[in-house]
Order: structure tokens, then C-alpha cells, then sequence
């Protein structure tokens, strides 16, 4: 989200809108308190599409006015939006930039010097779009993810004055008006369709987002010559606050965003903006003027606090809560006086050329400063205690980028260990975590497993899965391992190693998305039914033994999920010198997440003979399963086995062969 306070017209207007500032004051509050967990703010991320009409009802006054006026520069809007949004990213990524050198491990630093590089070029939403779904746990430890905004901003910024002077010397302004309407409609029509389907592409894309900046250029264009009535202007605010509020506090990240479900604070802000009460309590007390003035560096400096309280484990630490919020707040009115209002004063006074080298050299810099973050290797920045236990995120199976397969109907049908293949390893993320483990329980150099690990992907015929990722091709990569299997030596065993339980019940450790199917067989629900179990069982035994005809099939019990991810938990706790903690569950609430696959399992092997292979004695003693071994992880993330783990397990693979 960006604040758009970076929106404000350059021309002087009749009156200052306090109603704008006030409703700015609202939006980045409702932001803020969200990010930090507040309760009674679960939907606080509404904020972000109440600025963005914002955003675009200041936009469409300030082009179509300039237009009208036959004064209006597209350099000079640029150049204008430059100087409010740039000086205070600048300096809030250049600071963290300089702090995460001397205190962010080499891979967290590395992630922060890509993501600053790429929200000063402004396309971070295209890379956050292809790395995680907001909500999900990962994006918000990821100190510039609030930046996606900014980026659909300054990308609606670039596209709005085109098309409107483009359309206006062709045509006139008439066709700027309707096309803009046009455009608003398949934005909102794409946004419908598009968050059902793909909800990352949607919550991060202009194409699903414009809509929401075109609403606020329907309002001025409504509103600019004909003012409402004071009575219907005072019942217009109050229904556009109610509406806010609303969202504010019935939605939840859980619902499909953005959707036809943001019409409703779009409404409302539009509501607001269209009563233009600019003498409002609810707009123009002196609280709502302050927060309203510095909400643009307020929104820039809260996230890196939310992030710190990620970091050291504090996220329901009240006092640090409160801190963080303080903070937040101070930071945004420092950076308003000492940053964005002098910046932009000095700027003003340049002449065009001036204002291009100063903004143009101050972002190289940074950029710099970026990629070397990106491409540092320097031994001993920080403990080495602390690289070593974060770097097990890093350590996964060799040739992993080529031999996991993301995509396409076929695993890569890779190779581990000699040519004379004497398994075939088959599942989705966590067989991938495991292959060098079969491939070490292997006798001899020479010989080899095959790996078909695909992302996201469970070993059960007929079953689609619900994914932003290509994991929507498993139905047929499974039905081609099906076949494909019947090429290979019946002598050789199929090893069957999945995520099971993930796709029945949902993620086991994000709230918004426990007890939610990953799958489904014929219609999508985001409820378990009966039904569904009961096929998703049937289907799990059916496939099973269908592999089984032919030959050996092994089918892996689950592996431990911890509820937190291993290496990040153990060296944060470490950064702030907290005792590493022992990450681990109890082997009740192993059984209570995974009893459903194991009766399913040993079904299977009633019917067929499938053979079962247990990692718990290997993973788990004294009643719980362990995330760490002699103070290094076992885990690469909370649920998938390092290299390092995943050895534990040879033993128990050992067992395929054991009889031959």
C-alpha cells in the first residue's frame, strides 16, 4: 500500500480538502493497527483501497484540470511524483540498507537488497506476486513488502496520463470520461474473476487494482462542478464511514481480495470524498490533520517496526505492540519534517534538468547499495553461530531447481546416484525434501532413484489442487506417473512420500487457513465435508494399490510439521540473544493431525500389501518430535527436512531393500 499523500496536487486549489487528510488519517491507522495485530482491526487492510481512491480521484483532478487548462506536462506530473514519493523511500531503504549490514544474516540481507532494488524501480508487486501470498506468514517478515502499493501506484501513475492525453487530443475529453468508466468495469469485472482464481495475482496486479484509483476519478468527475447539499453531504460521510468501518471489522484476510468484496470501502471512501466536508469532526480534528499530513512516511516506517517484532518474537507483546505503534508514528512525523517537506521545498527550486540528475543519482546510489547487499560475501559480518543455523534454509537437495518439477505435465525424471536404478521416489514437496536420503540407503555407488517429486502435488489419482502455483497440472502429472511407472523393472519399488494431511485439512500452522482443503475431486469447498473424506480416502487406497500391482509400494507416514519455522526461530532468538529455543510438538498432536492418513494407510496396505515406512522413531523420542539436532536444525522451513535432517531417515529407507 502507499499513503497518497504522495498524490497531492501540485496547483493550488479554492480550499484545502481536510476531509481528504482526515480520510488519510483513517486509512493508514486502520493499516497500521492491522499490521500490528490490535485487535478488533482484523480487516485493517482495507486501508489500502480507501488510498487508492484516493489516489486516483487527486490524479484525474490534477490531468484532467491540467488538460482543460492546456497546461499540463507529462514530465512535469512525473517529476512531480517523484518528489513526493522518492526522497522518503529513498531514505527509509538506504537506512535499512545500512542496519541490515551490520545485524541481518547473509540471507535475510540478501532478500532485503533484492526487494529494495525493486521497489525503487517500483515493480516490488511483481515480486512479491511471485514469491507469497500476502497473508501468508513468510511475506510479512519481509521488511519492504509494503512497497507492493507503491509500485501499482507509480505504475497507475505512468499509464493514467497517457491514455487520458492520448484519448483527449484524438478524441476529447468526453472520451476520456467514458473510456476511464470503461476501464474502471473490466478492472472490477478482472478483479472478480481473477481473485477467485489466482487471489495472489489479484491482491498484488494494477490490471485487478486500477478500478479502485478510477472509482476516486469517477468521484471528481461527478462532484467537480455540482457540490452535494450540505444534508445530503453530512449522510453521505456518515454512510462512507460506516462502510469503512464495516470492512474494517467483519472482513478477514481468509475472503477472496480484492473482489467484489472492496466495493464496499471503495464506496465508502468514494462516499466520503464525494460529501467534501472538509469542516468535518470526524476529518478535520487537529489528531486527523497530524496523522493525515505524515501518513505517507507514517505507512513507509511502520512496516520495518511490525517486521522487528516479527524478528524477535514479540508480535503479541503488548508493550512492544505499543512501542512499535509509537514509534511508527514519530518516525512518520520526523520523516515529514526533516525528509518529504524539505526535500520536496529544495527540489521545487531546481530547474528541470537539476531535479532529474538529483533524484536520478540519489536512486543509483541506493540501487548500488542494493546490489551489493544482493552479492555480498563478506566472512564475519555477523556470528557465524547465526549464519551456520540460518543457512540450513538453504540446504536442500542438490540439482533441486532442475529436478523438482514446478511445471508442465512430466517430472524431470531425474537421477540421484548411479545409473542402475533400484527405486522411484514419488510426491510432492516433502519427497523432494527426502530423495538423497533413499539415495543414501542405497548399497552401492552405482546405483541410482529416480525422482518424481512435483510441487504441491499428492500421489492420489484424480485429485485437482487448489494453488496459485502450477500444482493446478497434478491431475495429469499424476495420471503420467501412473503409466509411465509401467516402463520401469517390476522389480524396482515406487516409494510414495507426500504431505498428506495438508491437502484433507489445510495448512496446520496459518490460522486463515487451517481447515481449509488444498483439493478437491469434483467441486471446490472451503469446508470438509464428509463426502470429501471419504473419497479423498478411497482415493488415496485406490491409488496406492494400483501402483502395487505390478510391484513393491512403500507410502512414508507424514513427516513432523513443527508449528514454526525451524532455522528462522532458532537464529532470530539468537540475533536478539534470547536462549535458542527446542522447537518441537508432542506426539498427540502428531496423531490428532495425522490420524486420518494413517487409518488411510494402513487400509491400503490391508487391501494390497502397500508397506509402510515410519519416520517417528528416527525424528521423535521422549514424546515429541524434535525441529533440531545438537543445536542445527533438521528443518529447512517448519515442515520439509534439510539435508541435514532428511539423513536421520536413511535407516528407515534401508528397510526397501532389506529383503532383497
Amino acid at each position: 500500500m502507499s499513503v497518497s499523500l504522495s498524490a497531492q496536487p501540485t496547483q493550488k486549489t479554492k480550499a484545502f480538502r481536510h476531509d481528504i487528510n482526515g480520510l488519510r488519517a483513517w486509512a493508514v491507522m486502520a493499516v497500521v493497527l492491522y499490521h500490528f495485530g490490535v485487535p478488533g482491526f482484523a480487516s485493517g487492510f482495507v486501508g489500502v483501497d480507501v488510498f487508492f481512491v484516493i489516489s486516483g480521484f487527486l490524479m484525474t483532478s490534477i490531468i484532467i484540470s491540467g488538460l482543460e487548462q492546456g497546461r499540463f506536462s507529462l514530465w512535469g506530473f512525473y517529476l512531480a511524483r517523484a518528489r513526493r514519493i522518492i526522497p522518503a523511500l529513498l531514505v527509509l531503504c538506504i537506512s535499512l540498507l545500512i542496519l541490515g549490514w551490520f545485524w541481518l544474516p547473509s540471507i535475510d540481507y540478501k532478500i532485503l537488497g533484492t526487494h529494495a532494488a525493486t521497489a525503487l524501480v517500483f515493480v516490488s508487486n511483481l515480486k512479491f506476486w511471485r514469491e507469497a501470498g500476502y497473508f501468508d506468514v513468510a511475506s510479512h517478515e519481509k521488511w519492504l513488502l509494503h512497497t507492493w502499493s507503491l509500485s501499482v501506484e507509480w505504475q497507475f501513475y505512468i499509464l493514467l496520463p497517457l491514455g487520458c492525453l492520448l484519448l483527449w487530443h484524438w478524441l476529447g475529453r468526453t472520451a476520456v470520461k467514458w473510456a476511464l468508466v470503461a476501464a474502471g468495469l473490466l478492472s472490477l469485472l478482472l478483479s472478480i474473476y481473477v481473485s477467485a482464481r489466482w487471489p495472489g495475482a489479484a491482491f498484488y496486479l494494477l490490471p485487478t487494482r486500477a478500478w479502485e484509483m478510477l472509482a476516486g476519478g469517477l468521484v471528481w468527475w461527478a462532484t467537480r462542478t455540482q457540490p452535494m447539499p450540505r444534508k445530503m453531504a453530512v449522510l453521505a460521510e456518515v454512510v462512507g464511514f460506516a462502510l469503512i468501518i464495516v470492512s474494517i471489522l467483519c472482513f478477514d484476510p481468509a475472503m477472496q481480495w480484492p473482489g467484489y468484496l472492496a466495493l464496499v470501502p471503495v464506496l465508502g471512501a468514494m462516499c466520503v470524498l464525494a460529501a467534501n466536508r472538509s469542516d468535518s469532526w470526524l476529518t478535520a480534528n487537529l489528531i486527523a490533520r497530524r496523522l493525515g499530513a505524515s501518513s505517507y512516511s507514517i505507512y513507509l516506517w511502520h512496516w520495518p517496526f511490525v517486521v522487528l517484532l516479527a524478528y524477535a518474537g514479540e508480535t503479541a507483546n503488548p508493550l512492544w505492540i505499543a512501542a512499535g505503534i509509537g514509534l511508527s508514528v514519530l518516525m512518520g512525523e520526523l520523516s515529514l519534517r526533516w525528509v518529504e517537506n524539505p526535500t520536496r521545498k529544495k527540489l521545487t527550486k531546481l530547474s528541470f534538468t537539476w531535479q532529474l540528475l538529483a533524484l536520478g543519482s540519489t536512486v543509483a546510489i541506493a540501487g548500488l547499495m542494493s546490489v551489493g547487499a544482493r552479492y555480498q560475501h563478506v566472512e564475519g559480518r555477523i556470528d557465524p553461530a547465526i549464519e551456520s543455523v540460518v543457512n540450513e534454509a538453504l540446504n536442500t537437495k542438490p540439482r533441486r531447481e532442475s529436478c523438482f518439477a514446478t511445471s508442465g505435465e512430466a517430472s524431470n525424471s531425474c537421477i540421484y546416484g548411479g545409473d542402475k536404478i533400484r527405486a522411484i521416489v514419488i510426491g510432492d514437496s516433502h519427497a523432494d525434501a527426502t530423495t538423497t536420503s533413499v539415495q543414501y540407503a542405497l548399497q552401492n555407488s552405482n546405483e541410482g532413484v529416480v525422482d518424481w517429486s512435483y510441487v504441491s502435488c499428492p500421489t492420489i489419482l484424480g485429485l485437482h489442487v487448489i494453488s496459485d502455483s502450477p500444482a493446478e497440472n497434478c491431475y495429469a502429472f499424476n495420471q503420467w506417473a501412473a503409466k509411465k511407472v509401467g516402463s520401469y523393472d517390476k522389480h524396482i519399488p515406487l516409494i510414495i512420500i507426500n504431505r498428506t494431511s495438508a491437502y484433507a485439512f489445510g495448512q496446520h500452522n496459518i490460522k486463515e487457513k487451517m481447515n481449509i482443503p488444498l483439493s478437491y475431486f469434483n467441486k471446490k469447498s472451503s469446508v470438509i465435508t464428509e463426502e470429501f473424506l471419504n473419497e479423498y480416502k478411497s482415493q488415496l487406497v485406490k491409488t496406492a494399490c494400483q501402483l502395487a500391482k505390478d510391484r513393491d509400494v512403500f507410502i512414508t507416514r507424514p513427516i513432523p510439521e513443527m508449528m514454526d519455522n525451524v532455522p528462522t526461530t532458532m537464529s532470530r532468538a539468537m540475533m536478539f540473544g534470547k536462549p535458542v529455543p527446542q522447537i518441537s510438538i508432542s506426539l498427540e498432536e502428531y496423531h490428532q493431525r495425522h490420524d486420518f492418513v494413517w487409518k488411510a494407510q494402513d487400509e491400503a496396505a490391508r487391501q494390497c500389501g502397500v508397506k509402510i515406512l515410519d519416520p517417528l522413531p528416527y525424528l521423535c523420542h521422549d514424546g515429541r518430535c524434535w525441529g533440531s539436532k545438537d543445536g542445527r536444525p533438521l528443518y529447512y522451513d517448519d515442515d520439509h527436512l534439510s539435508e541435514y535432517g532428511n539423513k536421520l531417515l536413511v535407516p528407515m529407507f534401508k528397510q526397501v531393500w532389506a529383503g532383497s
